[in-house]
């Protein structure tokens, strides 16, 4: 549990900065405010990356792939399998999000959570696997606390490796058959909220589909009362889940921001937040959600995503879709003129 705590102490963000770089955002040649939230975006990169010229230059997504036992009760429209065939599709750099990840100049990076499949012969694929999937929460836990803890702290491996070979933004994503069951279950406990609020169609339900998918979900949760975080997420969460978790809290150890895409990886937010608070400040939050769970999460996080396209994809194309939003905030920074200049120009 050492390494654990170690990565809990986050030290606070640094705010001494902010009033000088506000004041430069203030001073640019633009009505005041008039850029709005992506004002607000140049000051927090400003400051976590600690300069007054910062820069999204090697933007890298890492796309954490898990597999549910919950699958096993149907709650998913779609078999287990459909992870493994992502997970390849992903590989061969033809999903969505290798699709956005080039327009955005973005790295991407496939982890093998907990797919439950043999994946060990896969070329590019970066291998964490905790185990073969996890158990059937309706049932079970989800996994072990050990297990739990296993898969934070490889997660924050794969997010370190990642900045130390220069990545200065991190992008989470994920794809795992069955992960909205999990998420609705981690945002029932730790929001809290009540379940039938949490539960949404996930990858498309029919209307008695996603009756089902309730139903087990609701015997899931009377299985246990648990609502501790590490507890919460050996319950009832996937292995992607907690190795997301675990990214974002290295990302905040190692002061650069991170992306937080839709439904699925606000809920790992969710609980690297109840984790350590403090790594709140180093979080951007992409879009938002048609999954009912995610503005429940962004009000228990009072947090405010920057999008709304109406998507419920995953894979991290939300937030690579944020990217060229952060890039702006930077150029107002380095780019655009001093009003006082262009005052003395026109004089």
């Amino acid at each position: 549990m050492r390494k654990l705590d170690s990565l809990l102490a986050i030290p606070a963000l640094d705010r001494a900065s902010q009033p000088n770089i506000q004041a430069a955002i203030d001073g640019k040649a633009k009505p005041l405010h008039a850029l709005g939230r992506i004002e607000q975006l140049a000051v927090q990169l400003a400051v976590i990356q600690k300069t007054a010229l910062p820069a999204v230059s090697q933007p890298h997504l890492l796309v954490f792939a898990g597999d549910h036992g919950l699958t096993r009760s149907g709650v998913a429209a779609y078999p287990s399998a459909v992870t493994v065939s992502m997970v390849d599709t992903l590989l061969s750099g033809r999903a969505s999000a290798n699709a956005f990840a080039r327009v955005v100049g973005a790295q991407v990076s496939v982890i093998d959570a907990g797919v439950a499949a043999d994946l060990s012969d896969r070329r590019g694929l970066i291998h964490a696997k905790i185990a073969l999937g996890t158990n059937d929460a309706s049932e079970v836990p989800a996994m072990s606390a050990d297990q739990a803890v296993s898969a934070l702290l490889a997660g924050a491996d794969v997010a370190m490796q990642a900045i130390a070979n220069g990545a200065n933004l991190i992008c989470l994503g994920e794809m795992g058959i069955g992960n909205s069951s999990s998420a609705a279950l981690i945002i029932h406990r730790l929001a809290p909220a009540p379940l039938e609020t949490c539960v949404g169609p996930g990858a498309g339900h029919s209307p008695e589909g996603l009756a089902h998918k309730y139903r087990v979900l609701a015997k899931a949760a009377a299985r246990t009362d648990v609502n501790e975080p590490i507890d919460v997420l050996a319950q009832f969460g996937g292995y992607e889940i907690a190795m997301m978790a675990g990214a974002l809290l290295a990302c905040a150890k190692a002061g650069v921001a991170v992306i937080v895409d839709g439904v699925i990886c606000s809920a790992a937010a969710l609980i690297a937040l109840r984790l350590a608070p403090q790594a709140h400040d180093y979080c951007i939050f992409a879009h938002a959600s048609v999954e009912p769970g995610h503005k429940i999460i962004m009000d228990a996080l009072r947090a405010k995503p920057l999008l709304n396209l109406g998507m419920r994809l995953g894979e991290g194309t939300g937030a690579l879709l944020a990217i060229p939003l952060l890039q702006a905030a930077c150029g107002l920074l380095s780019d655009v003129a001093d009003l006082k200049d262009v005052l003395e120009g026109s004089a």
